[in-house]
């Protein structure tokens, strides 16, 4: 705005005002970022310089201190590089004058004295907690709109009406402006827009269990990843140090969310999929979903003793004779029962990896026994006698070969395998479904629990040392790898062979925690078996099938320790017109289902369509030409496994007119997302397909911001019984 130009309404003033403020603060901004650079230059120079010397033990304080404060420099300088979009955006006008700015990062003037303040400080509390009925000393919370750093738009709450202060109110109010905006392709912060019930949840403290309860679009998902933000600043060393591990349903909800932490000054949270949790250890992610009945019988505790079972078969198999070895003409053998009991003893005691050797000590000692007296040999030559014995060698690398955990779980593709490990555990229809599950390529979500389960049990493959590399010189003279002094004397860190292979964390914060299976809890435990946690999550919306067991599940993790629950109440997402319709479907199912309440109405009611087969490509191709007419922002598709495949190959002219607003996606990935509209297709087949059934429904319908349409297939589908 040119300062010369006259202000002709109370909106251009207002605007010129926080301008004014912005521009000050990015001018203190600009000025730290080169302070810090130059801090952080200094640092380096004098660490290399520094190091090209001896330094004397009397020194190594005062240089650890100088590379420690050269760090933070660093550190300091990468935080206030950072994008910050909409740097500032509130403001507090308090009762005694005083105003106070709000943004996603502190900056102070030249005196020290704050012009932004940080959105997780005490003193920013207000913003968030102030009401009407609690003003806390606040006349006026104004909410800033900034494109860069400049001021676009402007919103006001009055919270104190009662007050001599006569300043201008413009605007709706901040959340409702918000909730009005179009839906992007990644979630937005709500920093500026956080209510008091969130931000209670957000600054609870860090240790035990922090559940947050809610259900659908009541803000759980982005509450959580502010509270992330909101543990790193208030106990940075402890979390930074630890790690913080936020998990999500699927990698698709993952790229959805990527840029809030970002956006909030924090970028050292390591995000994980709940497919990609066990990468540390696996070194995959998993994106492949199983069909419901086979998603069911791998998330079930009973495949812990069927995958130690697995581990315990050898891979000889049981009907594979035992062990012969001739020693001077003597014949030494062992049976398959007398080979499985040695086997079950080194494994009451040792991790398959681990236990190798023992194994083999067992085995020597059980054939070396059988050694008759009047040969006159030697223990130790006996022993030497049958290990160069090629048969022998052969028995040992097949009976007790060093396993992975992707070649174990692959056995099971073979349903007599399944049928041998699984007897009394599963019955002959789920062994049936287990068989038939790994009849694809790549492993499932599922999978990856079990997976990390095998890992845990079998324990880490023991490699043998390298021999020395040979060294060919030019004049043929061949000879082991030249050590020098300085390689025997430099430091190295060699890694520990017996170190778990899973990374732990000191806080972990599971998004949808109702998913979860049993076994994918058990695969997080390992993760943080010292950590805090925080689960959101919903009942209603689970896609578990066994509540009570996911319950259980989710309270293992509290144990004795401080357990805390806040409920979200208010649904800012869905149109109370959609949020009723889809209410009165989860309620017929699970009727103790946290409801809550809608805020926002759009007058438009909910479309239900019906379209005979043939028909289906064509109806939905009209009805998205439609919605992107209707609607600024995405447009989801949400549309069971059988027929995803064939509504994309489709590929439907209002697909392409809509550049990328419009996605297909299955209902189980929903789960997180957004969309401005939403078609759901054959609710029916969503329910019938899904392990939670009409709660996947729910999730399906609970989708969208404005428009939601669903296309049953062939008639009136089962789901719209006895909705008004």
């Amino acid at each position: 705005m040119n300062p010369a130009e006259p202000v002709h309404t109370a909106l251009e003033h207002e605007l010129a005002i926080e301008q004014a403020h912005v521009d000050l603060v990015y001018k203190h901004l600009k000025k730290a970022a080169k302070s810090a650079r130059k801090v952080a230059s200094t640092g380096r120079k004098i660490y290399r310089s520094d190091r090209q010397t001896w330094l004397r033990e009397e020194d190594g304080t005062a240089l650890f201190e100088r590379d420690a404060f050269a760090f933070q420099a660093a550190r300091r300088l990468a935080e206030l590089d950072a994008e910050h979009e909409g740097l500032v955006f509130g403001r507090l006008d308090h009762t005694d004058g005083e105003i106070r700015y709000i943004g996603r990062i502190g900056v102070r003037d030249d005196d020290y004295e704050p012009l932004v303040i940080d959105w997780r400080a005490r003193a920013a509390e207000p913003f968030y907690r102030a009401t009407a009925s609690d003003p806390m000393d606040v006349v006026r919370r104004r909410v800033l709109r900034c494109r860069n750093d400049i001021v676009v738009g402007i919103e006001d709450d009055l919270l104190e009406a009662n007050t001599d202060n006569e300043l201008v109110i413009i605007g709706e109010g901040a959340l409702m402006a918000a909730l009005k905006r179009a839906r992007g392709p990644r979630m937005r912060d709500i920093v500026a827009t956080i209510q008091a019930e969130q931000d209670e949840a957000i600054r609870a403290d860090y240790t035990g269990v922090t559940t947050i309860s809610g259900g659908p679009g009541t803000g759980k998902t982005v509450v959580a990843l502010h509270r992330a933000a909101y543990l790193l600043y208030t106990n940075r060393r402890r979390f930074e140090r630890g790690g913080i591990l936020v998990v999500g349903p699927s990698s698709l909800f993952m790229n959805y969310i990527e840029r809030v932490l970002p956006s909030l000054g924090e970028d050292s949270v390591t995000l994980r999929p709940i497919g990609g949790v066990a990468v540390d250890s696996l070194g995959l992610t998993a994106t492949r979903i199983d069909s419901a009945a086979a998603a069911v019988v791998k998330g079930s505790l009973r495949m812990v003793p069927v995958l130690k079972r697995l581990v315990n078969l050898p891979m000889l198999g049981t009907d594979q004779p035992g062990v012969r070895v001739t020693v001077k003409g003597e014949v030494l053998s062992l049976s398959p029962s007398q080979l499985a009991r040695i086997r079950g003893e080194v494994l009451s005691r040792h991790r398959l990896n681990k236990g190798r050797d023992a194994a083999e000590d067992a085995v020597l000692g059980a054939l070396i026994a059988q050694v008759p007296e009047e040969l006159g040999l030697d223990p130790d030559v006996s022993r030497e006698l049958i290990t160069d014995s090629a048969a022998y060698q052969m028995f040992l690398r097949a009976w007790w070969p060093d396993l992975d955990a992707a070649d174990v779980l692959g056995r099971l593709a073979d349903p007599r395998v399944v049928a041998q490990v699984a007897d009394g555990v599963l019955d002959a229809a789920e062994q049936a479904e287990l068989a038939a599950s790994f009849g694809h390529d790549g492993w499932s979500v599922a999978d990856a629990a079990l997976l990390d389960e095998l890992v845990e049990i079998l324990g880490p493959i023991q490699e043998d040392a390298d021999e020395e590399p040979l060294l060919f010189l030019p004049d043929g003279t061949e000879m082991t790898e030249v050590v020098t002094t300085a390689d025997r004397l430099a430091r190295t860190h060699e890694a520990d062979p017996d170190a778990e292979p899973h990374d732990t964390f000191a806080h972990v914060l599971v998004d949808e925690a109702q998913d979860l299976s049993p076994m994918q809890w058990r695969m997080l435990r390992r993760r943080g078996p010292q950590a805090s946690w925080t689960l959101v999550g919903d009942l209603a919306q689970s896609s578990w099938p066994d509540l009570d067991e996911s319950a259980r599940a989710m309270a293992e993790i509290a144990g004795s320790g401080t357990h805390r629950t806040y409920r979200l109440s208010t649904n800012y997402r869905s149109p109370a017109e959609v949020f009723d319709l889809a209410a009165e479907v989860v309620r017929r199912s699970y009727p103790q289902a946290d409801l809550p309440n809608a805020v926002r109405s759009t007058g438009v009611q909910p479309l239900l369509l019906t379209v005979d087969e043939p028909d289906l490509a064509a109806r939905l191709d009209a009805q998205l030409a439609e919605l992107a007419g209707q609607v600024e922002g995405t447009i989801g598709v949400i549309a069971p496994p059988s027929r995803l495949d064939a509504l994309v190959a489709a590929d439907l002219p209002s697909v392409r007119a809509a550049s990328g607003r419009i996605s297909f996606i299955l209902p189980l990935d929903a789960k997180g997302l957004e969309y401005d509209g939403v078609v759901v297709v054959s609710p029916d087949e969503v329910v019938a397909e899904s392990p939670g059934g009409v709660r996947v429904l729910y999730v399906a319908l609970t989708r969208p911001t404005q428009r939601l349409v669903t296309i049953d297939v062939g008639g009136p589908g089962a789901w719209r019984d006895g909705i008004a």
